[in-house]
């Protein structure tokens, strides 16, 4: 049998009857749209969840107090040291750091007046604004301090001013800041949410201040920006010989931005995965309804089956026949539903543009060849029992 007869002879079953063939893809083209669209939402999460952590760039190392692995009894029985304001200066003076910013938050009542609101407070220092790239809508930052007790400043986020001043102008004005009074000398521009956190509902103030205002004895978080000039390896260790010489011991863990974003990227990519797995059931479905209509055709054609096996078609040119047949339909299927995905991807970025969704080509294309496989394997039965149908008896049944 020619190629040219193969194909021709498998298109044909299929033109026959156009719409019971639609009907069996129909299953095929259901599961593919929903693989498509959940992995594209989950590639839609990770990439705006990716793009949230590194929007502040990948050159930190963040220091946090207390050591992520403990073991024995010395573990224990040691005195820890908390992150303190020495600390975080020490790394500052260190070769290549272009920022420290030291943090503790907390929350608390904001008041002006008659207004009162509760929001985050953030205690910080200076290098804060800059080193994440948080412009400033009016006034300036928090000022430059080192060692000395800070001047009672605060800076206010975008909704917070508007919540507290409405139209007026804060800079000069004095706020209540869990009842302590504090001079507004900054305002932030809005700066929109981060992973379902407000940063524009936030006051920031000095952090010596805000240790003495919740009564914390050591800061929450010490994140270091370093230049180009080295490596996070690099700096990563010069940090730890830094903190060793202060503390004694390793009572600290060091995380590299690096190795948070890859940390990140791997689980989010396992749960991409597992949502497409988790749809690829409905490509099951497909499946069967592909080995149902195929067994229930073996009945229907068993005159066009006997009449292929008289005239000389072989038993594996019959069962390519069938298998192929079977992977057409598959393959229409995943077609028809590709295009459904498309055109619902197209209507959402049109309508929700800020929708996180975004198509992979790897997953679409996988789609594809698994809804090619579901075919095959759906058809393999009954193409097995078509090749072994006697002519004889085949066209006696008609």
């Amino acid at each position: 049998m020619r190629w040219q007869d193969w194909f021709h002879l498998v298109f044909s079953s299929v033109r026959y009857n156009p719409l019971k063939s639609l009907l069996t893809s129909l299953g095929i083209a259901i599961g593919i749209t929903a693989v498509t669209l959940l992995t594209s939402l989950g590639e839609g999460v990770r990439g705006y969840v990716m793009d949230n952590f590194s929007q502040f760039g990948t050159r930190i190392i963040a220091v946090m107090p207390g050591k992520d692995d403990t073991s024995g009894m010395g573990g224990m029985l040691s005195s820890v040291r908390f992150l303190t304001l020495g600390d975080a200066y020490s790394l500052e003076r260190l070769p290549h750091v272009d920022y420290m910013v030291a943090n503790v938050q907390g929350s608390g009542p904001i008041k002006f007046g008659a207004r009162s609101r509760n929001t985050e407070i953030l205690g910080t220092t200076s290098s804060f604004q800059q080193a994440w790239d948080f412009p400033l809508a009016s006034g300036q930052f928090l000022p430059v301090n080192r060692g000395q007790v800070s001047s009672a400043h605060a800076v206010l986020g975008q909704k917070v001013k508007q919540e507290l001043f409405l139209a007026q102008n804060p800079l000069g004005k004095f706020v209540r800041i869990a009842g302590q009074r504090y001079r507004v000398i900054g305002v932030m521009q809005s700066k929109g949410s981060m992973l379902g956190f407000d940063l524009d509902d936030m006051v920031y103030i000095p952090a010596d201040r805000a240790l003495t205002l919740f009564n914390r004895e050591g800061l929450m978080e010490i994140d270091v920006v370093f230049s180009a000039q080295t490596t996070s390896s690099k700096m990563a260790e010069r940090i730890h010989e830094k903190l060793i010489e202060r503390h004694g011991q390793e009572d600290f863990t060091l995380i590299t931005q690096d190795e948070m974003l890859d940390s990140l990227d791997s689980i989010l990519s396992l749960l991409t995965l597992g949502i497409g797995a988790l749809g690829s059931i409905s490509l099951l479905v497909g499946g069967v309804g592909i080995f149902t209509i195929m067994t229930t055709n073996i009945r229907e054609r068993s005159a066009e089956i006997g009449l292929l096996r008289a005239i000389g078609t072989s038993r594996n040119q019959l069962l390519s026949l069938f298998l192929g047949e079977a992977m057409l339909l598959s393959f229409i299927g995943g077609l028809l539903g590709m295009l459904a995905a498309m055109a619902i991807l197209l209507i959402t970025s049109i309508f929700a543009p800020s929708f996180p969704i975004s198509p992979n080509p790897i997953y679409l294309i996988a789609a594809l060849l698994i809804s090619g496989l579901i075919g095959l394997v759906s058809g393999i039965r009954p193409a097995w029992l078509a090749s072994k149908m006697s002519p004889v008896h085949a066209l006696r049944n008609e």
